[in-house]
């Protein structure tokens, strides 16, 4: 099965190789994207995030990358129904462990802190996280509570239910004093969270913004992942949460039905309703919750908790539903071509969502990226620019972490100095390596690996 994945095809022409870290000079609307420039002109490649009213990229020398925390479990996936009994591939999976692992693959200095069991099960996730050169110093270990468990049952092949036993677990019990202690240790020049880690208790909400108020102190930037999960807390709760935070957040990334989220009240809501978007068939109940469509806050491997379990036909962030097995490339929308690009920026311009964007924008937020999943990605920076992708073409084969990959292919070019339209390129190549390979994190790319995504078919590399 092939299908659009990773948000978007990063602006390149099909079978132009990209090499990683690369600052091209490039003509921005033909090879960089095809953006849509709203009021001044577009950022130029390289340039940092620029926001009056939030830090700079820190480029200290001796600060590591990027700092993220949150629970990471032990995962255990299936060949079928597990009533039936069978074989178990053994891993590990969390939201901001396959953003750092991400990230530390393309040469990054990444530092993970969270909590884990004093278990076996604790053990193999500091194992496997210092294995891939993420570094764990500041994690802890809990000997009052085990490390959380996470199954995964194909039913399909587009549908996987997810079992998940987490209540009172170790990484549920993380405290700001740990993530303060983790924090100041080495501040970091980007700090990464997600919406997932205040929803597990009241004192993985406290350590959050405890390291939301460090990242202040240090002048570190912040990029916020909604990642909504019904199951874990109400939008009602997520809402007043992720209102608090979002005047600190500097890089939020949301799919497009969790962007009302973020915004206080009657103004979250506003444009919902409106017809003529090419969207106006889609379900918004649940912000993000359960769809037919899959998780629309998109594959992470904590266990899709927001989705009720089951995926029935792809990852919106990772940009693949069930039914685009044709194959990629040209589609019948136009995104293909740089005519197809230009015209898909001007649809994302108009969308409910973009008004939404200008809003957080207006609140304080320096740059919103929306993942649209087969429709691509957009990014609209504070200089009042808009910047659309679609999504690539690869064959499907797991959408679970094609939404973290996406991030962590954001965050490194973010890190290397691209301008938006270069981190949304490697942000869907590597989401796109994520959804073509099995597993949460096993298929994230290593820099010289980016280039292999335009490879011609039955390329062997020697």
């Amino acid at each position: 099965m092939t299908g659009r994945a990773a948000a978007g095809d990063g602006g390149a022409q099909r079978g132009e190789e990209t090499r990683p870290g690369e600052t091209a000079q490039r003509s921005e609307e033909a090879q960089r994207g095809g953006e849509a420039q709203q009021g001044s002109p577009a950022s130029r490649p390289g340039a940092a995030l620029r926001h009056p009213r939030h830090p700079r990229l820190p480029w200290q020398p001796g600060r590591p990358d990027v700092f993220t925390f949150g629970e990471t479990m032990v995962a255990l996936r299936g060949s079928g129904p597990l009533k039936l009994g069978g074989t178990m591939n053994v891993s590990i999976a969390g939201a901001e462990s396959n953003v750092a692992i991400g990230l530390a693959r393309l040469g990054h200095e990444v530092r993970w802190a969270g909590a884990v069991g004093e278990d076996e099960a604790g053990q193999l996730v500091l194992r496997t996280l210092r294995a891939e050169g993420v570094e764990v110093s500041g994690a802890s270990t809990d000997a009052g509570a085990p490390t959380g468990l996470l199954l995964f049952e194909p039913r399909l092949p587009a549908v996987t239910r997810v079992h998940y036993y987490r209540a009172g677990s170790a990484g549920s019990r993380l405290t700001a004093d740990t993530i303060e202690r983790a924090f100041s240790a080495a501040p970091p020049r980007v700090l990464h969270l997600t919406g997932i880690t205040p929803s597990l208790s009241p004192t993985a909400r406290s350590a959050a913004r405890r390291a939301l108020q460090l990242a202040r102190q240090h002048g570190s930037l912040t990029c916020l992942d909604v990642n909504f999960r019904a199951r874990l807390w109400t939008a009602e709760e997520a809402a007043t949460v992720l209102h608090e935070w979002i005047p600190s957040v500097d890089v939020l990334i949301a799919s497009d039905d969790e962007l009302p989220l973020c915004l206080p009240g009657a103004m979250g809501r506003e444009g919902n309703n409106q017809k003529g978007t090419g969207r106006e068939g889609k379900d918004q109940e649940g912000t993000g919750g359960d769809s037919a469509g899959g998780d629309s806050t998109a594959g992470h491997g904590t266990g899709r908790e927001g989705t009720g379990g089951d995926r029935t036909g792809g990852d919106r962030t990772g940009g693949k539903d069930a039914g685009e097995d044709g194959p990629g490339g040209d589609d019948p929308g136009g995104n293909g071509t740089s005519g197809g690009r230009a015209a898909a920026a001007l649809r994302a311009a108009t969308t409910p969502f973009s008004a939404q964007a200008k809003l957080l924008l207006d609140l304080g937020v320096g740059e919103v990226v929306v993942k649209l999943g087969a429709d691509g990605a957009t990014a609209f920076t504070d200089d009042g620019c808009l910047y659309h992708q679609p999504a690539k073409s690869v064959r499907a084969v797991d959408v679970v972490g094609a939404g973290d990959a996406f991030v962590a292919g954001y965050l490194s070019a973010l890190l290397d100095g691209e301008g938006p339209a270069g981190r949304l390129e490697r942000a869907v190549t590597t989401g796109a390596f994520a959804v073509a390979s099995h597993g949460d994190w096993e298929g994230a790319p290593t820099r010289p690996e980016l280039s292999m995504l335009g490879a011609p078919p039955g390329t062997v590399v020697r």
